[in-house]
Order: C-alpha cells, then structure tokens, then sequence
C-alpha cells in the first residue's frame, strides 16, 4: 500500500483555476462576473414572468422554469467560490466543500441531462397530438417529469460523489480546474481508478444515450409532421420554438459528450476548464436569452411586467 506511506493527510485541496492560465486575470474576473450577474438576472426574471402570468402556465414554460432554476444553482455553485478566491488571493477549498460542489455539479448536470429530453418529448405531444395535448401533458405529469429529472440527477450525484471522494489522493492536491469536476479530482489519485473510470464512462453514455435517444425520436416525429403542415404560419411557429430547445441541447450535449465520452488522450486540462467555462458560464447566461428573445409569449409577459407601474399609477388616479 505505497499511498499510505505517501499519503500527505492534508485535508484541503488547491484550485490552480482559469486565472493562472490568463495573461489579464482582472480583466477575466470583470467579465465572468458580468456574464454571472446576466445569467442570475436572466434566469431570475424567466422563472418570474413564468410564474406570475397566467398565459405562460403551460407545460413548456414549466419546464423553462426548471430548466432556469437548474441554471442558477449550476452558475452559483462555481463562480462565487471561484470570485473569491481571486479576489482574496487564495485558491484552498476543503474536502467537504469540493465533496459538495461535485454532488451538486453532478446532480444538476444529470438532471438537465434528462430534463432536455423531458422538454423534446413535451414538444413532440403538443405538435404531433395537439389534440390530446392537454389532456395528457397535464399539470400532475408535468410534476411528476419534473421530480424524476430531479431523482435521477441526484441518484448520480450520491452515486458519483463518494467514491470520488474516498480515493486516496497521496499526489498533489493541486486541481487544475475551477470547481471540483470528478475527472479533475481523479487525476490527484495514486490508486488504481482504471475500474472505476471504466463504470462511470458506462453510466454516462447510458445517461447520455437515453436523452439523445428520446431527443431524436422525438424530433424525427416533430420534423415529419411539420413537413406535413399546410398552413405557413404554423410552421414556422413549430420551427421557432423548436429550434430554440435544438440550440440549448446542442450546447449541452456537445460540452458533456467532450467531458465524459472522448478518450482522455484528446483531454488537456486547459481545454477541460475551456469547455467547462463553455457549460458552467456562458451556456446558463445564453439560455435565457435564447428562450426569451425568440418567444413572442416571454417578450409579451415581459413588456407587460415592465407596464405595471404605469398602470397602476392611472388606476390609482
């Protein structure tokens, strides 16, 4: 058991981070802080508007919502931290706060997993059966989808997390990433993880390969009956709100097939923490953009929220 003769016994680890990699680490730090505030903001207002207006109470707007609320726990589980650390100057993180961040990181990235496979199916019922539509995509379903996106997610976090964690790590406890990412940590191992690697690469295609089995079918059916539609304007509505969910999902899937399914010979930790930034930043502050200025529905709720102090001030006189 040479790891227990070169176990260090240190408890905290050390985030080497995106800032070392910078030629202008203050520069950085301004911009994913304004990327953080535009995505908390975003995400924010989305999960408002669809909540308070009426007209937005329909089956895809609460899954938007969820999809919102997962964007702003993944965004503030990482950049605070990260923010910090760079203003303070100091780059420790403890085993427990790294052990939280990777269930956390897990569990989200899980349940989105499945939550945009729950969204392509929602738009496979209401263009392919708008009849049966709101009969069968009822509010109780819609919770029920919700929650088992949420379930199997966190199976994976609870799953993932404490083997992870309970890897011996005799090596350096520098993590060349940002956040607590489980390939990141492995690395630090100087046990032998090769089973492990080989269990948790099966998990992850099985993860990724249900959602982007039930994502193409889903599409295949949508494609075909678009094709299949007379009228103009209904096509291109099918298409808008189609091609909005296309985008996120391409985002999303291209990031974690990278992750988790090429070998690590194409892996470097500086493109790591590129594509991480790519789907832990960027992707949650460019969702709501992409659900909101492409949906008349959402600008409509907006301009009408912007509208009521006006009129609630001619109401009042």
């Amino acid at each position: 058991m040479n790891w227990m003769a070169n176990y260090t016994g240190e408890s905290d680890f050390i985030l080497v981070g995106i800032f070392s990699q910078s030629n202008h680490p203050a520069l950085l730090c301004v911009v994913i802080f304004v990327v953080f505030l535009m995505a908390l903001t975003g995400n924010a207002v989305l999960i408002l508007l669809i909540h308070f207006d009426a007209h937005l109470h329909t089956p895809m707007y609460f899954f938007i919502s969820q999809l919102s609320l997962m964007d702003v726990m993944y965004i503030s589980m990482t950049v605070p931290k990260m923010l910090i650390n760079q203003i303070m100057g100091i780059n420790n993180i403890s085993a427990p706060e790294c052990g939280m961040q990777m269930f956390l990181y897990v569990t989200l990235a899980g349940s989105e997993c499945f939550l945009l496979a729950t969204m392509a199916y929602d738009r496979y019922m209401a263009i392919c059966h708008p009849l049966h539509y709101p009969v069968l995509m009822n509010h109780r379903l819609c919770l029920l989808l919700a929650s088992g996106c949420w379930f199997l997610g966190s199976v994976d976090g609870f799953m993932l997390t404490p083997i992870t964690m309970t890897f011996p790590f005799c090596r350096s406890r520098e993590i060349h990433h940002f956040f607590c990412e489980v390939p990141a940590v492995m690395k630090l191992s100087c046990s032998d993880t090769s089973l492990y690697e080989a269990v948790m690469y099966l998990c992850c295609v099985l993860m990724l390969l249900i959602p982007v089995t039930v994502i193409s079918s889903s599409y295949y059916f949508i494609l075909l009956t678009i094709h299949r539609m007379n009228l103009a304007e209904g096509q291109k509505k099918a298409f808008a709100t189609c091609s909005s969910h296309m985008t996120v999902v391409i985002l999303f899937y291209g990031a974690a097939v990278y992750t988790y399914m090429l070998p690590t010979s194409y892996h470097t930790s500086e493109k790591d923490m590129i594509v991480s930034v790519f789907y832990t930043i960027l992707t949650p502050g460019l969702n709501p953009l992409i659900y909101s200025l492409r949906n008349k529905n959402v600008m409509g709720a907006l301009k009408k929220m912007l509208n009521v102090g006006p009129i609630f001030q001619e109401t009042i006189k």
